[in-house]
This record gives structure tokens, C-alpha cells and sequence, in this order.
């Protein structure tokens, strides 16, 4: 055998092999990634907007101390439904995962200026996995702009 030929595996070498494979792990990582967008879609959807659109006291404690009242409260929970639900929608997840991430900064910024930093973390904690999925997910803006240009 010269030194510029390898052998050949076997049959049972590249069936072990398979699992292993850049396709397989492409496919996993393409169910975790949606098993986080579905995550987030179902937090953002019943943890965080259902409280502010069905008034709860919890949620509307601290918009009324923001001064921001009812108004507030309903906006932002209608973006964070907006949001979770665009997730879901396989154009929208990168656009979806941006503002959402970009309503987290906000959110940081008015847990530090208003409420000395309680629970600042959970915005922050949850930028990680929106800009995972935004970067994961960027070439569906390609997909969205295709769309938004089809419109007669």
C-alpha cells in the first residue's frame, strides 16, 4: 500500500461512526435550539406577559411605582407576548430573539435606577440563550426580508 492511500473502514466502523457524524450533530443542535425557542416562547408567553395583561397585583405594584400605570404594564406585556410568540414563527425567531433581548436591556436598566437592583439578574441570565438564538437563527432575516418583499 503506498503512503498516499488509507485504507478503507469496514462496514461495521462506519455504522458506530454514524452517530458521530457532522449531520447528527447538527440535527441535535438544531432540537435543542428549538426546544430553547419553545423554552423562552412559553416563559416569555405565561411567566412574564400573562401576569401584566390579566392585571395581576404583582405586576401592577411595580409599574404603579414606576409611575408608568396600567398603560405600562399592558405595552410591555403585549411585547413580551408579541415576542414569544414570534419565536415560534420560524421567520421571526432572529428579529423575535433581538427584541426581546433588547426589552431585557431595558428591563435591567429600570430594575438598577428603580428598584436598587432586585432581581436584576433575571434579564441579564436572560440575554444568554435570546442571543444565542438570535446569532443561531440570523439567516432567517433573509427569509423575512423575501417575504416582506412579496407583498403586492
Amino acid at each position: 500500500m503506498s503512503e498516499t492511500t488509507a485504507p478503507l473502514p469496514s462496514a461495521g466502523s462506519a455504522a458506530s461512526a454514524g452517530s458521530r457524524t457532522p449531520t447528527a450533530g447538527r440535527r441535535r443542535a438544531r432540537i435543542a435550539l428549538r426546544g430553547l425557542e419553545v423554552l423562552l416562547a412559553l416563559f416569555y408567553g405565561i411567566a412574564s406577559a400573562l401576569p401584566k395583561l390579566v392585571a395581576h397585583p404583582s405586576a401592577a405594584e411595580g409599574f404603579d411605582k414606576l409611575g408608568w400605570g396600567d398603560a405600562g404594564m399592558y405595552a410591555i406585556g403585549a411585547l413580551e407576548l408579541a415576542g414569544a410568540i414570534a419565536l415560534l414563527i420560524p421567520a421571526l425567531r432572529s428579529v423575535a430573539a433581538v427584541s426581546l433581548g433588547a426589552l431585557m436591556v431595558g428591563a435591567f436598566i429600570v430594575t438598577i435606577a428603580a428598584f436598587d437592583g432586585d432581581n436584576a439578574a433575571t434579564p441579564l441570565i436572560l440575554l444568554a440563550p435570546l442571543g444565542l438564538i438570535a446569532w443561531a437563527r440570523r439567516d432567517s432575516v433573509k427569509d423575512l426580508a423575501r417575504l416582506v418583499r412579496r407583498t403586492p
